[in-house]
């Protein structure tokens, strides 16, 4: 059912992962999707090589029935970001839903070691891209939906806890991503935006997959190296619950909260698009009490 259809989203963070599905979830729901990142077509961001892009992931937008917008920007850049919501306002003259999916993209995060051990330089990049880009993209983006008293924004983030995630700057990004929506909550009540903050489940993204050697035709055989991997979802699971909450007239009462999907799930009814509905509720709450316990060695 085309439940957005004539509205307008903007997906920070959509070249691969969750955005990537989230972009894809809104357009299978018929909305107009700007799909953002640094990653294009003959303009690959910095760092570790992928192939994934933002011209790819509004192509996949528009085949499921929505529009798919590709605009590349770096979301640490505040001219940039500000250049894009002005393209959109001239555009389309309104912002429905803004989702803040920036993260890391650098090379692979080194576990296990005290935060003083740690490379500084990709600890502050990382703050940057998982915080600062978060506050600089909903500073240009909200003031699009205030004139017209509604709208919604989704910090994505890791869990829904406050518990320890083994890393000082991913633990502070992550925690970061909820208070960001708590804190918003409180000075968008009264201009009629929600916001609030999404934790995708087990996530079968194109990293995950090539970690452990699959694809999504046979990611099953992945679950002899972690048997939790039966319980993993696809990226545009969590696609599905963004469309959901948008969707959703009374989404007001969920402002300020952080949610994880396979609640939603059960919520409103969902399924992945393999059919299925995950639930990793047991393993996370056994995972929780592990990463409270976190011990590192120094």
């Amino acid at each position: 059912m085309k439940t957005l259809e004539g509205k307008v989203a903007v997906v920070a963070g959509a070249t691969r992962g969750a955005g990537r599905g989230i972009a894809c979830g809104l357009g299978e729901a018929g909305a107009t999707v700007y799909c953002t990142g640094r990653s294009a077509r003959g303009n690959l961001a910095s760092g570790p090589t992928r192939p994934e892009t933002i011209e790819e992931t509004a192509e996949m937008v528009t085949a499921r029935g929505g529009v798919g917008i590709a605009v590349r920007v770096d979301h640490t850049v505040p001219e940039e970001v500000k250049a894009l919501f002005q393209r959109v306002k001239k555009e389309q003259g309104r912002l429905d839903v803004l989702v803040n999916d920036i993260w890391w993209g650098g090379d692979p995060l080194v576990w296990g070691k005290p935060f003083w051990k740690l490379p500084i330089e990709q600890g502050l990049v990382m703050l940057e891209r998982g915080i600062h880009s978060h506050i600089i993209t909903s500073y240009y983006g909200v003031p699009l939906m205030i004139p017209r008293k509604q709208g919604l924004v989704i910090e994505i983030t890791d869990g829904e806890g406050l518990y320890y995630r083994g890393d000082l700057f991913v633990d502070l990004c992550k925690i970061a991503a909820m208070r960001l929506a708590w804190g918003m909550s409180q000075e968008l009540g009264k201009h009629g935006i929600t916001a609030l903050a999404l934790s995708p489940g087990y996530l079968r993204s194109e990293v995950m997959l090539e970690h452990f050697g699959v694809t999504e035709e046979n990611w099953r055989d992945a679950i002899k190296k972690d048997p939790h991997y039966a319980e993993s979802e696809t990226p545009f699971c969590v696609g599905r619950a963004v469309a959901a909450l948008a969707a959703d007239p009374n989404v007001s009462a969920k402002t300020g909260r952080a949610f994880i999907n396979w609640d939603l799930m059960e919520e409103y009814g969902f399924k992945d698009v393999d059919g299925r509905q995950p639930d990793m509720r047991p393993v996370y709450h056994e995972h929780i009490a592990k990463m409270a316990r976190w011990e590192v060695r120094v």
